[in-house]
C-alpha cells in the first residue's frame, strides 16, 4: 500500500526495494551468476522428487506397503491407515510443472516491477515453505497436504524462482547473453543431481524400524534450501543505469537481433515471433521429455541381457538380473542428466557466436536426424553409440531451455524479457503433457499388440523426429519483430525519478579481498555441483563396465 501511494515502505522492506538492488560503482558482475545458481540448484530438486516415491509408498508399513484394496485417488487424499500408491504420489510431480508455467506467466510482469531480490525472497518462502507443509503432510499421512504444500505452493516458488535471474543476468552480460542464461539455467538441471543423493543419505540417516525418514528429510532440505535461496536473493544486484561492460559497444541490428528498443509485455504475444519461439520450445521439449522419463526401462527393454552379460530377453529376467539391469539403467539416467546439464551452458554459449536462430535450427535438425535415422538403426546393436546418441539429444533438450531467454532478449529487448520468458514457459507446461502422452501411448499400444520389446521404440523415435522437423521449419520462419511494436528503450536498472543515466560506468579490477569474495561465492555453488557429479559418475561406472 505504501508503495502504491508513492511513500517508502517500512524499514525492513527497504532491503527488498528495486532501488536497493542497484549495484554500486565498481561492482563485479561475476558475483551475480552464483546467486542465480544458488536459487536454481535448490528449486531444481523438483526433478529429483521421485527419490521419495518408493519410501512414501511404504510410509505406514515401513518394510512393505500396507495396501488397501479398492482405494481410489479420492480415498488416498485423506486416508491415514493405508499406504499411498506411487501413482497417487506422482501427481505431485505433475502439479509442480503445471503450476511452474502458470506462476511464471502470471507473476512475470510483477517480477520486472519489483526486481529480482523481492522475487527471490518470495520464491524461497514458497518453495521451502511448501516443502515444510509437505513434510507435515507426510508426518500426519495426509496426501492432500503434500499436493497443496509441495505441489501448489512449491510450484509457485518454482515458477518465480526459475525466471528471477533471467532479465538480471541478461542486463549484466549484454555481450554474452547465451553464456549468462546458460550458467543460471544449468543450476535447475543440476538440482536433482545434487538433491537426490543428498535426500537418499538423509533418509538413510533418519529411517529406523518405525519410520522411513521422509518427513525429516523434506524438512531438513527445506531448511538448507532456504538458507541458500535467501543468500542468492540478497546477493542479487542490477546494473546501474547506463552501465556497460568495459570496452563493449552494442552491436547494430543483425540476424534478427534487436538493439536500442524494447517490445512491451502487452505486445509481445501479439507478434508471430513470440508464438514461433513458443512452438519451437514446445516441440523441442516434447520430443525429449517423454523419452527421458522412461530412459531406464527403454535401455533395459532394447538391450536385455546384453547389459549384464547374459543371453536372455528383458521379459525373462529373474530377480537378480532385474536388479543388475536396473543398476545399469540408473547409470544411463545419470549420464543423460550430466549431458542435460552440460548442454545448457554449451549450446547457449555457442549461440553467442552462431546466433540464436542458427543454434535452434542446428539443434532441431540434428535432433530430427538422430531420432529419425540414427537411433532406429542402433536398436539392439551398438550399446555405446546408442548411449552417445541419447546423451547428445539430452544436451539439446537442456540447450533449448538455456538459449530461449537470450533469444527473447534479442527479439524483444531486455526491459520485459523476464515477464515474456515467464509467459513463454506455458509451452513447457504443455510439453510436459504432450511428450509423455505420445511416448507412453505408443509404447503401451505396441506392447498390447505383442510387439517385441526391442522393436517398440523405433516408431516412437520417428514420431519424435517429426516434431523436431516441424520445430526446424518454425525456427527458420523467425524474423525480426516489426518496428510498429518497438517502444522507446527504458534503461535497464533505472529507478524512475531517482537518478540519471550513468554512461561509461566500468568495473574496477578486483582487489585481493574482492577476488576472495568472488571465489568464495563460486565455491559455495560449485562444491555441491561437483559432489553431485561424483555421485552420478559412480552410477555411470556401472553402465560402462
Amino acid at each position: 500500500m505504501t508503495e502504491a501511494l508513492g511513500r517508502s515502505p517500512p524499514g525492513d522492506l527497504k532491503l527488498l526495494d528495486a532501488a536497493s538492488t542497484v549495484a554500486p560503482p565498481g561492482f563485479n558482475r561475476w558475483l551475480v551468476p552464483p546467486c542465480a545458481l544458488a536459487i536454481h540448484l535448490c528449486i531444481g530438486m523438483a526433478y529429483g522428487f521421485s527419490v521419495f516415491w518408493l519410501p512414501l509408498s511404504r510410509a505406514i508399513g515401513v518394510s512393505d506397503p500396507l495396501v488397501c484394496a479398492g482405494m481410489t485417488l479420492a480415498d488416498a487424499l485423506t486416508t491415514t491407515t493405508c499406504d499411498w500408491r506411487v501413482s497417487d504420489l506422482v501427481w505431485t510431480y505433475s502439479i509442480f510443472f503445471v503450476v511452474l508455467g502458470a506462476a511464471a506467466a502470471l507473476w512475470g510482469g510483477w517480477l520486472e516491477r519489483v526486481g529480482p531480490r523481492r522475487a527471490g525472497v518470495v520464491a524461497a518462502c514458497c518453495w521451502c515453505g511448501g516443502m515444510a507443509i509437505g513434510a507435515y503432510g507426510v508426518a500426519i499421512h495426509q496426501l492432500w497436504l503434500i499436493w497443496l504444500g509441495t505441489g501448489l505452493i512449491g510450484g509457485i516458488g518454482l515458477g518465480i524462482g526459475y525466471i528471477s535471474p533471467v532479465s538480471t543476468l541478461i542486463k549484466w552480460f549484454p555481450d554474452r547473453r547465451g553464456l549468462a542464461t546458460g550458467m543460471a539455467i544449468m543450476g535447475f538441471g543440476g538440482g536433482a543431481m545434487v538433491g537426490s543423493p543428498l535426500a537418499d543419505l538423509l533418509m538413510r540417516h533418519f529411517a529406523d524400524a518405525t519410520q522411513v525418514g521422509v518427513w525429516q528429510t523434506m524438512l531438513s532440505l527445506a531448511a538448507i534450501y532456504f538458507v541458500f535461496m535467501m543468500a542468492g536473493a540478497f546477493g542479487y544486484r542490477v546494473p546501474r543505469p547506463g552501465w556497460a561492460p568495459a570496452g563493449w559497444t552494442p552491436p547494430g541490428p543483425r540476424a534478427g537481433v534487436g538493439t536500442g528498443f524494447d517490445v512491451h509485455l502487452r505486445d509481445a504475444h501479439r507478434t508471430p515471433q513470440f508464438w514461433l519461439v513458443w512452438l519451437v520450445l514446445l516441440l523441442n521439449v516434447s520430443a525429449s521429455i517423454g523419452i527421458i522419463g522412461i530412459a531406464s526401462p527403454m535401455l533395459q527393454e532394447i538391450f536385455g541381457g546384453r547389459l549384464i552379460g547374459a543371453d536372455v530377453a528383458f521379459t525373462a529376467f529373474d530377480t537378480e538380473q532385474k536388479a543388475a539391469a536396473s543398476a545399469v539403467g540408473a547409470g544411463f539416467v545419470g549420464l543423460i542428466s550430466l549431458f542435460n546439464i552440460g548442454g545448457r551452458p554449451l549450446w547457449s554459449s555457442a549461440s553467442d557466436r552462431l546466433g540464436r536462430k542458427r543454434t535452434f535450427a542446428l539443434m532441431t535438425a540434428l535432433g530430427a536426424l538422430l531420432y529419425g535415422i540414427v537411433a532406429p538403426t542402433l536398436t539392439g546393436t551398438s550399446l555405446g553409440l546408442f548411449v552417445l546418441v541419447f546423451c547428445a539429444l539430452a544436451s539439446m533438450y537442456g540447450g533449448g531451455f538455456a538459449t530461449v531467454p537470450a533469444y527473447l532478449a534479442d527479439l524483444f529487448g531486455t526491459r520485459y524479457v523476464g515477464a515474456i520468458h515467464g509467459r513463454l514457459l506455458s509451452a513447457w507446461s504443455l510439453a510436459g503433457i504432450v511428450g509423455p502422452f505420445i511416448v507412453s501411448s505408443m509404447r503401451d499400444t505396441a506392447i498390447a499388440a505383442g510387439t517385441p520389446r526391442d522393436l517398440v521404440y523405433p516408431p516412437i523415435y520417428q514420431a519424435l523426429a517429426g516434431l523436431l522437423l516441424v520445430a526446424f521449419v518454425a525456427s527458420l520462419m523467425i524474423r525480426p519483430v516489426n518496428k510498429r511494436f518497438h517502444t522507446v528503450e527504458v534503461t535497464p536498472g533505472m529507478v524512475p525519478g531517482s537518478m540519471a543515466a550513468i554512461a561509461g560506468d566500468t568495473v574496477q579490477a578486483p582487489s585481493g579481498s574482492r577476488t576472495m569474495i568472488i571465489m568464495a561465492c563460486w565455491a559455495a555453488v560449485l562444491a555441491p555441483i561437483a559432489w553431485g557429479i561424483i555421485r552420478t559418475l559412480e552410477k555411470v561406472v556401472v553402465l560402462l563396465n
